[in-house]
């Protein structure tokens, strides 16, 4: 198996799963509670590992530490605009805006860049991915509640593309990619669980219990969904790697069709469609 082919497997196999973690979090009801346990999951996931891989270069400790504060930045972005908008809505604006934030990042501070082709095809599936989260709320108070959904799922969408690029910065920094994935997972879970502690602080076991097996399978899944795009963030350009993960919006819109009971229509199957094409051709044009 070839690097390229490698990288785009990873990267749909990450979009698969996390389409999942983000459907199980907010069916949780409580999408805090639910995100804290998804972030130990991953973090005891990695735990039998940490003795077989290398330590970090004292070096890039600075860069892990750049990466675990941005994904906290993402992670409080992703809790309030789960909390307050429906999946089908906030998830494709917070992943569909991701690539052209990590192809402007990666361009500035990677220099990485696209070719124009390349640069069509991001915008043509960045564009199908944002019909998805057209509002549908028909009162002005269903539309204000969209908008403030939307809101943080903007802020989600940068800091996806902030953690993309510091990510891949530091993963290419290591000596074997699972060095950073297993040090970042074992720093990640802080930031996240310290707030629910002081959230529901009194009455963390009670708002815990209902949540613990959709935590425990999402935390997996998330491992196993981060773990394969940073192998892709080792092979291949960070906003190809990004875009190819977006895919995750056709997989999210359909299992919250599936599970979550919110519509798909004929509009999502088409830009599913636009979506798909695209991608294509940031592929063939690479």
């Amino acid at each position: 198996m070839g690097p390229e082919f490698l990288s785009v497997t990873l990267c749909l196999f990450s979009a698969v799963t996390v389409a999942l973690v983000n459907v199980l979090v907010k069916r949780g009801g409580d999408v805090l509670v639910t995100r804290a346990l998804v972030a130990i999951v991953m973090g005891l996931s990695v735990v039998p590992l940490a003795p077989f891989v290398p330590m970090p270069p004292p070096e890039t400790w600075a860069l892990i530490a750049a990466s675990v504060v941005v994904h906290w930045f993402y992670q409080f972005g992703l809790v309030r605009a789960l909390h307050r908008g429906d999946l089908s809505l906030v998830f494709p604006v917070m992943r569909g805006l991701a690539p052209l934030t990590t192809a402007i990042l990666a361009a500035m501070f990677l220099k990485e860049y696209l070719t124009p082709l390349q640069v069509a095809g991001l915008v043509t599936a960045s564009g199908a991915i944002l019909v998805f989260a057209l509002p549908t709320g028909t009162t002005q108070a269903a539309r204000a509640l969209d908008r403030e959904a939307l809101f943080w799922a903007l802020w989600t969408a940068i800091g996806v593309g902030l953690y993309s690029v510091t990510d891949a910065r530091a993963v290419r920094a290591m000596e074997t990619p699972l060095t950073f994935v297993v040090w970042f997972f074992l720093l990640d879970w802080v930031g996240v669980t310290a707030v629910t502690l002081w959230q529901r602080k009194g009455r963390v076991w009670i708002s815990t219990r209902p949540h613990l097996r959709k935590g425990l399978v999402a935390g997996l899944a998330g491992s196993l969904s981060y773990g394969a795009a940073i192998y892709a963030f080792a092979l291949t350009d960070a906003a190809m790697v990004t875009a190819l993960r977006e895919t995750s919006v056709v997989f999210a819109a359909a299992l919250g069709a599936w599970l979550l009971k919110e519509g798909f229509g004929r509009r999502r199957i088409a830009a599913a469609g636009a979506l798909a094409a695209g991608l294509v051709l940031m592929q063939a044009a690479a």
